[in-house]
């Protein structure tokens, strides 16, 4: 078919590219980990017994998944049956909401820094900036800072428990996309009397889109036994298990039968099942309190209730840690070795507050929900004694004014009765009492939660003025409680997600992936090359974001000691050589963030040219390609013109040869003025004037004023240390 100027479409059918999948399938067959083990009578009847625990442990905890259910609704706010005042108000004070909510903004904020530096790579070597940037890139792709640790640490506050699962995602997607060829490579006839000499081809091509998987799951879900173990890790080498319940409907029995992760015939008895609706029964406590695997309806759709429990077991006389699927003490729909190459269970799990001799932590809603039901009875009887203080009160002698039917509140209504038998009363303003009440009970709620006035978005309503040295100690407390906080959610879970970013990476990934580069690199929008990475032999992996915004007065510290360290001499440190570099670039990081640190601070030995023809390819496939300094300008850009002839859609090519002609413009300046400086040579100021003294703290001159945020010098102290408590308010 022909377009609307002359150019001539032509559909090309091309095939699927399966060769990744394959390849990464025969590994998992040629390593053993994909053999389904359930046909092994010995092996399933050691996994029934398993699942035998597992249902008694999932008894054994319902009272605390049933008050985690009544937590969940003090935090969204609704009432129940547990508020003692049953009036006609029906308002819910929402400071428990809103305590949680003020602990994920703020625990949010402190480990993701607005540097944007979330990764930090402790080796021998140099720092590995293409694995920092792999991290980097995953973080952002599983979106962990608005999808995954916002949820998470509201489940850790009411649960007690922070959970998440590890996964690794492969889907495909259908591309078409156009190919502009001339007349004779599309195979025409040149005897044909054509309108263009420009021809389309339609290709088309499967697109393999691979990347991890952060599942936040909640705490009522997982079982880790025994209920004793210090971590997961430990509940398996002491013959335990871990498990997390499943939800499948039969659309997803399917794909897994597809996809050979579920054995056939067992999964086909599943489906049957569940194309059995099943009938509404009465209420059963001893049936609800064992949370059965089976099939369950739930608004009017029927899914099917799955445990995935992870134990380890004799395969064959070696001990192995196998992944069993179970829908049914009777029904195993799958049981195999671990399928991942690091040999750990993708669970992750840690306690809010670590209680001694548990594995599960306890909710700090537990504390307060007694006052937050306290609270709700109170604000209704004061909203129900506000219905009756806003209501006038008459008072009245019925044998001296027989027409009280005649008394309606209206306006200009005639009241005939004499004055003074006829007076008006109010109802006392008890609600101020119940609001008051309120006001208690928050600051109380407030205080057990952690939350002081600098995590509220308003000033504290006080009698006096908060001072400056107030305000200061509130900050400082604030950064400790919060630093406190974050450091679990970065020990039990953010750093053991980087580590899994590796494990999945190694695994799966085998083909290269192009990634925007940072640290170094910074806004130079480089696409760097990421090459499947090895286990971590060589490198220790950490979340730096709690580190990078722990200390407000570091950065303070740091230039002053820049400044000292610069003025030693080299006769004081026999042996030893300073070397500033890598103190320099993490002040700089620190103090700008990664990307316009890169920009200030750059690293000469990265700023090789590109050829000319691999810039040409670049551009032909859309990427903005900056310049280099070092580049040849004429010569770069007599190649960039003969990709410009045969066309530039997107305007990069354009673009990026104009860059090279200001790029040649400032050289021909920078020539100029070095020029003119070597003529004036001698006629400036004497060196060695207006610099700092040696050892000396950069300060303002006399008479000024630090900027804003800055700390006094004689106000410096160790960040770990906690302030001294007001004496008598002052």
């Amino acid at each position: 078919m022909a377009d609307g100027k002359g150019a001539k479409l032509r559909t090309k059918p091309s095939e699927g590219k399966h060769e990744v999948i394959a390849r990464q399938d025969a590994f998992q067959e040629a390593s053993g980990l994909d053999e389904e083990l359930v046909t092994d009578k010995e092996l399933e009847a050691a996994a029934i017994s398993v699942y035998r625990d597992v249902e008694k442990g999932f008894a054994d905890q319902w009272e605390r998944s049933n008050d985690t259910q009544d937590w969940w609704d003090i935090y969204h706010c609704h009432l129940g049956p547990k508020q003692f005042y049953a009036g006609n108000s029906k308002v819910f004070v929402p400071i428990v909401a809103d305590a949680v909510d003020a602990r994920k903004v703020r625990f949010s904020n402190q480990i993701f820094p607005v540097s944007g530096k979330n990764v930090e790579v402790i080796t021998s070597e140099n720092k590995p900036q293409d694995l920092m940037s792999l991290l980097e890139f995953y973080i952002r792709k599983c979106r962990l800072r608005t999808d995954i640790i916002p949820p998470l640490m509201v489940n850790g506050d009411i649960e007690g428990q922070y959970n998440v699962y590890m996964r690794w995602e492969r889907n495909e997607r259908n591309v078409v996309w156009k190919v502009k060829q001339q007349a004779e490579e599309a195979g025409f006839n040149e005897d044909l009397e054509i309108e263009s000499e420009d021809f389309y081809d339609i290709k088309e091509d499967q697109v393999l889109h691979q990347y991890p998987v952060v599942e936040v799951l909640a705490d009522a879900d997982v079982l880790v036994l025994p209920f004793t173990a210090v971590n997961v890790e430990n509940a398996l080498a002491t013959g335990g298990s871990v498990t997390i319940i499943r939800r499948w409907s039969k659309a997803k029995i399917e794909q897994l039968i597809d996809d050979g992760e579920v054995h056939a015939p067992n999964a086909d008895d599943l489906v049957e099942q569940l194309n059995i609706k099943a009938e509404p029964e009465n209420p059963n406590k001893e049936k609800k309190s064992v949370d059965a695997a089976g099939i369950k309806t739930m608004g009017g759709k029927t899914f099917a209730l799955v445990y995935e429990t992870w134990t380890i077991l004799n395969v064959r006389g070696v001990r192995r840690l196998c992944r069993i699927y179970f829908a049914g003490e009777r029904l195993v729909l799958s049981l195999k070795r671990n399928p991942y190459w690091c040999d750990l269970c993708p669970l992750l799990s840690c306690s809010v507050n670590k209680i001694q001799g548990s594995f599960k932590g306890q909710s700090l809603i537990k504390k307060v929900d007694t006052m937050q039901y306290a609270a709700n009875d109170a604000i209704n009887e004061a909203m129900d004694s506000a219905h009756y203080s806003l209501q006038p009160i008459v008072l009245t002698d019925p044998l001296k004014n027989p027409r009280t039917t005649t008394m309606i509140l209206n306006t200009s209504a005639i009241w005939e009765t004499a004055p003074a038998d006829t007076q008006f009363a109010q109802f006392p303003k008890l609600w101020t009492d119940g609001f008051e009440i309120v006001k208690q009970f928050t600051g109380l709620i407030f205080q057990r939660l952690s939350v002081n006035p600098a995590m509220i978005p308003q000033m504290p309503q006080g009698k006096g003025k908060t001072n400056q040295a107030q305000v200061a100690q509130e900050q400082q407390v604030d950064i400790l409680t919060t630093a406190d906080a974050v450091t679990t959610l970065e020990g039990g879970i953010l750093t053991p997600i980087l580590r899994w970013f590796v494990y999945l990476d190694h695994q799966f990934r085998d083909e290269d992936l192009l990634v925007r580069q940072f640290g170094l690199e910074g806004k130079r929008m480089s696409m760097d090359i990421i090459e499947p990475v090895q286990f971590d032999r060589r490198f220790e992996i950490k979340w730096f974001g709690v580190e990078a915004a722990r200390s407000a007065q570091q950065m303070q510290m740091q230039m002053a000691g820049l400044n000292m360290v610069g003025q030693i001499p080299p006769d004081k440190l026999p042996g030893f050589q300073l070397n500033m570099v890598p103190v320099v670039q993490q002040f700089l990081e620190n103090l700008f963030g990664p990307r316009v640190a890169a920009e200030v601070f750059q690293d000469q030995r990265k700023r090789f040219s590109l050829d000319a023809e691999f810039e040409n390819k670049l551009l032909s496939q859309n990427f903005a390609v900056p310049v280099n300094p070092q580049d040849e300008d004429q010569q770069h850009m007599q190649v960039h013109q003969q990709l410009m002839q045969e066309g530039d859609p997107s305007g990069h090519v354009r673009q990026h040869i104009m860059l090279h002609q200001v790029q040649m413009q400032k050289k021909q300046q920078m020539m100029a003025m070095q020029a003119m400086a070597q003529a004036m040579q001698g006629q400036g100021p004497p060196g060695g004037q207006g610099g700092p003294r040696r050892g000396a703290v950069p300060g303002p001159p006399r008479g000024g004023q630090q900027p804003p945020g800055a700390i006094h010098q004689d106000q410096m102290r160790d960040p770990g240390m906690m302030p001294r408590p007001r004496i008598g308010g002052v």
